[in-house]
């Protein structure tokens, strides 16, 4: 019997449908789907974009229904999307799917709809009670984000001892063994406390987690506009992020079409495509696909 995947379809006015209905033949050598979506909305998205639906292209109902208009922020989007990813966690929750795939979101929507959550990894972990942690990359080179979706101005306050300590010990279970580049916050990674001193507290972490796990598996602080040079990246495929886009914008530049995003440390297997919602070429029969191709293999590879 094949793997079973539950696949929310995250925002219908963007382009994550597309990608699910272009890519199924290749998905389903791969796994069994199992789309969180009703046949109204499927077979309007299906229309839009001029594409026979599947005959095995299997859908689990999501009550709703609204007018798609692409590349559109709109609320009933936002709930559609929301209401597909808690369908798909029940499915794994109730051990009916072995592992969860998500499409973009729209987080303007979400908010338009009143929920109050940044992201799916925001509502992950509210959901399961758990410390998500977010790890975007691909076979060459894996970031982890210590803070994520919050103000620029907030990073430096979130940058302690006992948080990052936590924070590393939570990444090593899901990454046991490998070694782990922690870059600093500051240019030059601070330079001695002359450009801040919260580098201070990034190494006083490193040294007390390295001394638990009895081996030397966190360096740093590593002055981050070198740690991805290609140089670098010859000694560490794993990297620590202090926040958003200071991994993920040097991530994306060496590998946009391929990358995923995994949450760690969760009661469930999630992983996801590494974009966004693409509205300026929704239903035009241009989104790529290798990075949901990716996501799929990349769950499959952490069911046992």
């Amino acid at each position: 019997m094949k793997t079973r995947i539950a696949v929310s379809v995250g925002d219908l006015n963007g382009v994550g449908i597309e990608i699910a209905l272009k890519t199924h033949e290749e998905i389903s050598e791969l796994c069994e789907p199992l789309y969180c979506i009703n046949d109204l909305m499927l077979t309007q998205a299906a229309k839009l974009l001029g594409f026979v639906i599947p005959n095995d292209f299997k859908t689990w109902h999501v009550e709703g229904f609204f007018d798609i208009h692409p590349g559109e922020v709109n609320p009933a989007c936002g709930r559609y999307s929301y209401d597909s990813f808690m369908s798909a966690i029940k499915l794994c929750e109730e051990k009916k799917t072995d592992a969860l795939v998500t499409m973009p979101i729209h987080k303007e929507a979400w908010m338009m709809a009143g929920l109050k959550f940044k992201g799916h990894t925001d509502l992950l972990r509210y959901h399961f009670k758990k410390d998500a942690i977010m790890m975007l990359g691909c076979e060459k080179m894996f970031v982890a984000l210590y803070t994520e979706h919050i103000p620029l101005k907030d990073v430096p306050l979130s940058v302690k001892k006992k948080k990052l300590e936590n924070f590393f010990l939570e990444l090593h279970k899901s990454i046991p063994n490998e070694k782990v580049a922690v870059l600093g916050l500051n240019p030059h990674a601070g330079d001695n406390g002359v450009l801040g001193d919260e580098e201070r507290e990034i190494e006083a972490a490193i040294k007390s987690v390295n001394s638990k796990l009895g081996k030397e598996l966190f360096f740093g602080a590593i002055v981050p506009d070198i740690a991805f040079t290609p140089h670098f990246r010859k000694n560490f495929k794993y990297f620590i992020a202090m926040y958003h886009d200071q991994g993920l914008a040097p991530l994306k530049a060496l590998y946009f079409d391929e990358s995923v995003n995994i949450s760690l440390n969760l009661p469930i297997i999630r992983t996801s495509v590494d974009h966004g919602t693409a509205f300026d070429i929704a239903y035009k029969g241009e989104a790529k696909t290798l990075s949901y191709v990716n996501a799929v293999k990349s769950a499959l590879s952490f069911i046992k």
